[in-house]
């Protein structure tokens, strides 16, 4: 249940419990006293976890809207080759704008769990957009993740290995039985399902791209998918406790089967439940909680509602209250849903919905850009550079600021960080708090801050004017700077 502020304060200021905003933290982009207030009027946060697994029952017409911004994504693949070849589109456009779409989405989608889930399963199926030929049929991949997110894994498996981005960027589009090409059945082992751990050899490896054969994709061209059946590779085949004679030069099948064996192997449960663990518990989950979740997932046949349902409600879940660091990518969105920023449609380059990849830049981090196809890491220690504290604390005081993005952007007025005045400069840095990090303001992070603009804590605010200038977008940005926000 939220409460309400402390007595001391001038102004109420919704605050929800540490257990409350963990939850809301772990399965959202960041917690503010809206998002709160939204999961108190659905029951509680663990109503508003429930909620969320139904995500066609939440209206969400702004988000829904933000793909008319970028309409070269609703082109078919061929539409946006001809205009590549023609000069009037470049590759690099049509990547660089789903990349907004994906992440506006991130920030502003009142399906929030969804857009989570989204994330992750497009980091665990990591197709790049800016190399690898896959740029025409890029979010294609995205569109199949986002219908499958909280569904089976078996289905996204099957739908996203055989889609013609994996087909693309993995080369499984010219893999055929004459020039074998092992990419995409090495990775689906390795990456997408069991793991190295699981004790699979190169011959798996080997017959696993044999039945993967036959899949053709017109890259650069129409990119029309087809099967084809005289490139499909037929004779025996084994994959570990999986065999089939192969025998058809139709080996659709098989490869279906193939799926559907490795979606369900004990080998692939436990790697996807330590990835769920990692995500969303911890960077060192107990083996006692992914067998837990990794059971989950196998007996409710790769049901992803479900095996999320038995994370949340383990007690390792509710004792890892903000230990997991955010990857630059999550500081910026929920540095912007922390500052209440609202895109307007882009008419120019300036504006933030178009500006938001250059922030991402600025911080260290794209969605989509990690080079390898294993997707980016998930661990605290791969995010805590000193670079890239020094890059966010930058882009938190132009924000905090108002500084950047300048157009295409709505801010909070000044005005309504503070609460009815007069007040102590240490009740004005709780109140600001309460409405950043949903959280009140410890001795520790109010001596912080006060000394980031050289006032006492006991000092008296008794206008707005006492703030005026540098010290305001100063105080934000130093509450944004702590390791409270820099967490989840």
């Amino acid at each position: 249940m939220v409460g309400s502020a402390t007595s001391m304060l001038p102004a109420l200021v919704l605050t929800p419990t540490v257990s409350e905003r963990h939850v809301l933290n772990r399965f959202s982009f960041g917690c503010t006293p809206e998002l709160a207030a939204e999961a108190t009027a659905a029951g509680g946060p663990g109503a508003w976890f429930e909620h969320q697994l139904s995500p066609a029952a939440i209206p969400d017409p702004f988000a829904d809207a933000l793909l008319s911004w970028w309409p070269n994504l609703s082109k078919l693949p061929g539409e946006l080759q001809a205009a590549n070849n023609a000069g009037t589109l470049s590759s690099l456009d049509v990547s660089s704008d789903l990349v907004r779409w994906s992440v506006m989405r991130r920030a502003y989608s009142k399906r929030q769990l969804l857009e989570v889930m989204t994330a992750f399963w497009l980091d665990h199926l990591h197709v790049t957009v800016h190399t690898g030929g896959t740029w025409a049929v890029r979010i294609e991949h995205d569109t199949i993740v986002r219908r499958n997110a909280l569904g089976r894994f078996e289905d996204m498996l099957m739908q996203a290995v055989l889609g013609r981005a994996i087909g693309c960027y993995l080369d499984n589009s010219k893999s055929t039985a004459r020039r074998l090409n092992e990419n995409l059945g090495r990775e689906l082992l390795e990456l997408h399902t069991m793991g190295r751990e699981s004790g699979y050899g190169e011959r798996d490896v080997l017959d696993c791209a044999r039945i993967l054969t036959g899949y053709r994709i017109d890259r650069a061209g129409t990119w029309d998918a087809w099967y084809a059946p005289s490139d499909h590779w037929v004779g025996p085949v084994r994959v570990l406790d999986f065999s089939h004679a192969n025998a058809s030069a139709d080996g659709r099948p098989v490869a279906e089967a193939l799926l559907r064996y490795l979606a369900h192997h004990p080998a692939t449960a436990q790697r996807i439940a330590l990835k769920l663990c990692r995500r969303f518990v911890s960077d060192a989950p107990s083996n006692g909680l992914v067998d837990t979740v990794a059971q989950a997932y196998l007996d409710s046949g790769t049901d992803i509602s479900t095996t999320l349902r038995t994370l949340v409600r383990h007690p390792e879940f509710e004792s890892a209250v903000d230990v997991k660091t955010r990857t630059p990518v999550e500081d910026c969105i929920a540095t912007w849903r922390a500052l209440g920023m609202r895109p307007t449609k882009p008419t120019r380059q300036s504006d933030f919905a178009q500006y938001c990849t250059i922030q991402l830049g600025t911080a260290g981090q794209r969605p989509f850009d990690w080079p390898r196809p294993d997707g980016p890491p998930d661990v605290g220690e791969a995010w805590s550079s000193v670079s890239r504290l020094l890059s966010l604390w930058g882009l938190h005081y132009g924000m905090a600021g108002r500084y950047q993005p300048t157009t295409g952007v709505s801010f909070r007025s000044p005005e309504s960080w503070l609460p009815s005045l007069p007040a102590t400069l240490a009740e004005v840095i709780d109140h600001v708090c309460r409405q950043l990090l949903c959280r009140p303001a410890d001795a520790r992070l109010t001596s912080v801050v006060a000394q980031r603009i050289a006032l006492s804590p006991d000092t008296r605010i008794s206008t707005f004017d006492d703030l005026r200038s540098w010290r305001l977008p100063r105080l934000l940005a130093a509450v944004l700077d702590t390791p409270e926000h820099m967490s989840r």
